[in-house]
């Protein structure tokens, strides 16, 4: 079969999530208590055979770096394989020149430099589970220029807000991408995610950078649909798109259905992540947990409900924690009520005993914050 090595690319300067992101990259948010975003298209690629992995950065790496190290938790073959994180530098005092295109001529001697015919690029907001072998052989088989990655919806007006929306004719070739406003129910929404030789990528990025330093991958693509052969494979399972705070909060509360989560979680293709050697959590007499992820680590003497609880988290007696994303080592002192939160790392919820945001809303209790 065809060689391709993988490229996970970050997020654009459209999308921004208040608060969390201005400590890490989306990448590197913490997702169900265990993993974190990016181990998804990092473990799609490597169940797919991808074994030369680019992971491109642009703000905050530190967070990011840490947790890919040498990639070898991903199942990266030891001796042919390789993560390499790259950084983007140009256009640091002016953010809106520091994007995709940008990233990709400033490392382009390392995309010439892979031996592999072709290319596939996923994002590293999006989580998804998809099998870029076959998607690769759809590419090949089809003899399109560019294969593109979407997932049809019902649900568009209130949800993947800022993604870009791919529009199709009845033969499945793409006649445009645009930005998803709201204005429309069903949508097909573009997930980021390119199939095309290597050699065409490189002419991509070329062509870009001298049109405009403004441009992104996805707006030299959006040109080239009136001149390439560029078609659309639909998705099918488990799908969301981390592009605002909303959405971050709805995508771990979603997957606490056991049912909704079979639908991104197979036996057969595991989601690796860095593990944590940390002690089972303990739950204490009059500890109540119910319908909720709960990570290793924690000590449980409250009521938990309808929560995912991250490594290393303290409930102690009488709080309750309700519809709530704990990110890893929060305390939640005693009979504290917290409900429809999001609490980041190292969080202390001590002196008020009641936090209590609208389910539309979320509320947002920052990083290291005593309240």
């Amino acid at each position: 079969m065809a060689k391709a090595f993988g490229i996970v690319n970050f997020s654009g300067n459209h999308i921004w999530v208040e608060g969390m992101q201005a400590y890490r990259p989306i990448g590197a948010f913490s997702f169900l208590g265990r993993y974190r975003v990016i181990d998804f298209p990092i473990s799609n690629m490597s169940n797919s055979g991808i074994d030369q992995i680019q992971v491109y950065i642009r703000r905050k790496p530190r967070s990011l770096a840490e947790h890919l190290g040498t990639g070898r938790h991903y199942n990266i073959n030891s001796k042919r394989g390789r993560l390499h994180i790259l950084f983007s530098e140009t256009g640091l005092e002016h953010d809106i020149y520091n994007n995709d295109i940008a990233a990709f001529q400033e490392n382009m001697e390392c995309i010439r430099n892979v031996n592999c015919d072709y290319v596939v690029i996923a994002p590293s907001y999006m989580i998804y589970s998809q099998d870029f072998s076959e998607l690769l052989q759809t590419h090949i088989d089809s003899e399109a220029d560019i294969t593109l990655l979407y997932h049809s919806t019902d649900d568009a007006k209130e949800h993947f807000l800022n993604c870009n929306t791919v529009n199709l004719n009845k033969q499945k070739g793409v006649l445009s991408l645009e930005m998803n406003r709201g204005t429309a129910k069903n949508r097909h929404i573009f997930m980021d995610t390119y199939v095309m030789s290597k050699e065409l990528f490189i002419d991509l990025v070329s062509k870009a950078h001298k049109t405009s330093s403004m441009y992104s991958l996805a707006d030299i693509v959006n040109v080239a649909c009136e001149e390439l052969d560029v078609r659309g494979v639909s998705h099918r399972g488990y799908f969301a798109s981390i592009t605002d705070f909303k959405s971050y909060y709805d995508a771990n509360i979603s997957l606490i259905d056991f049912k909704m989560a079979l639908s991104l979680f197979e036996d057969e293709w595991p989601i690796y992540t860095r593990t944590n050697d940390s002690c089972p959590t303990q739950y204490f007499e009059g500890s109540n947990v119910k319908n909720s992820i709960v990570s290793n680590g924690c000590l449980i003497e409250g009521t938990i409900e309808n929560s995912v609880i991250g490594r290393g988290c303290v409930i102690k007696k009488g709080a309750v924690v309700k519809n709530c994303v704990l990110l890893p080592d929060v305390i939640v002192d005693t009979d504290v009520h917290l409900e429809n939160i999001v609490a980041d790392k190292h969080a202390k919820i001590t002196h008020v005993k009641e936090v209590v945001a609208d389910p539309n809303e979320p509320g947002y209790i920052r990083r290291n914050d005593i309240i």
